[in-house]
């Protein structure tokens, strides 16, 4: 039984059922654009990166920001499914005379031999399609975090982009801060070594803290803005009619379009973690805490116990993921301060809210413990007085040679390699996807990680690769 009562089939019925089919009325694109091998753009190291971007606003607006601010890249198109939104008009101003579309399937269509690269600030259901298209294309990507909403999307652009051949990048901007470089460092060092339990957290205030969760249905249907491209909006997902509370990053609070605050941080506090502790898939997902579980939007408050197991010489490793406003883990003794880091980028809300314990982890070796925050704030160890006495072998941390956006930039030009590729970002963004269908079911999770399916819940392991796309978008579930 779920939280509320209700029998998990019965659940999964409901949420199967929840929006209908519909047709899309317009596909511009066709099966051997998806599927069929294309060659990947190759930029010359003298020329500039001819860039698409996917999301003009909000975050996908500092996106475009960040990689036309290396000086790399030229904006070629601009797609936005409400170019009359107010979060639009900055990025609109800036590129006056550049072509606009609302469809990025239609982009792509027109102006696909022209484009090297997109970048992907969209809703985590959209990251999908239009990724699968762009690299079926032979076009670089730039998404960013998380990859995509379910498992099997993950699964899915993972072997796109080694089918393919292009460069990737996801966009959680950490992984070339210091935060990447030190825990490098430290780990061929041996000062990280024997890791056997990490603390992760995020307890700001989220934008479904205060909803009702006792919650029936979805929200009333409103009048579409008449500036909005709603179809295109919901791309593959199950219909839903508009309503305010979807759009302008509320899409988050949602399952069938966001994955909540784990989703939203999770990749900014566990990546380094994740990749250079060789972590790959856990073997359980286990729900200890869900305050406030619904059938729809996020719980107020999340435990979750991530159990990975040993690999090669080094010993399983258990993550347990706290969020909540007052869902605080304990702290060891000789923690320090509490207090939120100025330096940590703001919720997508762009507001740094009250919290008693700033974003971050607290990482648990057989000999070390290590305090660290979230994006590429570094780590250090505690207590103080440990942290003296290991001062004179801690090795010497390079410097990034490039920021997030830059590397990216410099890779679709053959000269970097990305920090953050599928191959790398993909196995995380699973990672996350897992823990957000153990909020959603409000049951553990036993994986089997070589198989890659759920093995004690039939309802779960068809929701790794939930939901059925509507009518129109089944070509780009095609590799």
């Amino acid at each position: 039984m779920s939280n509320n009562g209700i029998s998990r089939r019965d659940f999964l019925k409901q949420v199967l059922a929840a929006s209908a089919l519909v047709a899309v009325p317009t596909i511009f694109t066709s099966n051997d654009l998806i599927a069929k091998p294309s060659k990947a753009k190759k930029v010359s190291p003298n020329d500039k990166v001819n860039l698409a971007c996917c999301g003009i606003g909000n975050r996908g607006g500092e996106i475009i920001q960040d990689l036309y601010n290396t000086g790399l890249a030229n904006i070629v198109a601009l797609c936005d499914v409400d170019m009359g939104a107010a979060h639009t008009q900055k990025t609109l101003k800036q590129f006056p005379n550049v072509p606009r579309f609302q469809d990025f399937r239609e982009m792509f269509d027109k102006m696909g031999a022209q484009i090297d690269a997109v970048s992907i600030g969209v809703p985590d259901h959209s990251h999908f399609p239009i990724a699968m298209m762009a690299m079926g294309l032979g076009i670089n990507v730039y998404v960013e975090k998380p990859m995509a909403r379910t498992f099997h999307e993950v699964e899915l652009m993972m072997k796109s982009a080694k089918k393919h051949k292009v460069v990737t990048q996801m966009g959680n901007q950490g992984h070339s801060d210091a935060n990447y470089f030190q825990f490098k460092a430290w780990k061929e060092a041996g000062i990280i070594k024997d890791v056997t339990a990490i603390t992760a957290h995020m307890n700001g205030a989220r934008r479904w803290h205060g909803w009702d969760p006792n919650i029936k249905s979805f929200p009333a249907a409103e009048p579409i803005p008449s500036t909005l491209d709603w179809d295109t909006w919901l791309t593959m997902a199950q219909y839903h009619d508009y309503n305010h509370d979807y759009v302008n990053g509320q899409w988050r609070c949602w399952y069938d379009f966001g994955l909540g605050a784990l989703g939203d941080w999770g990749a900014h506090i566990i990546d380094t973690a994740h990749e250079f502790l060789e972590l790959g898939l856990p073997y359980e997902i286990n729900p200890l805490k869900l305050e406030g579980h619904n059938e729809f939007f996020f719980p107020m408050a999340s435990t979750l116990l991530f159990k990975f197991p040993a690999r090669g010489d080094m010993p399983p490793v258990d993550i347990t993921w706290y969020d909540g406003v007052n869902n605080i883990p304990e702290v060891p003794e000789g923690y320090g301060s509490l207090e939120l880091d100025p330096n940590i980028p703001p919720a997508s809300n762009g507001k740094i809210q009250p919290a008693t314990l700033n974003p971050g982890k607290i990482i648990y070796s057989k000999e070390l413990t290590f305090k660290g925050g979230s994006h590429g704030s570094t780590l250090s160890i505690i207590p103080e007085e440990k942290a003296k006495e290991m001062a004179s072998k801690l090795p010497e941390v390079p410097k990034s040679p490039s920021n997030h956006a830059k590397n990216f930039l410099l890779a679709c030009r053959g000269e970097e390699k990305t920090r953050s590729s599928f191959e790398v970002a993909g196995p995380l963004s699973q990672v996350l996807s897992l823990g957000c269908l153990a909020q959603r079911l409000g049951i553990k999770l036993v994986f089997d990680r070589d198989r890659k399916v759920i093995t004690n819940s039939k309802i779960a392991n068809e929701m790794l690769d939930y939901p059925t796309p509507r009518k129109g978008w089944e070509e780009f579930y095609k590799v």
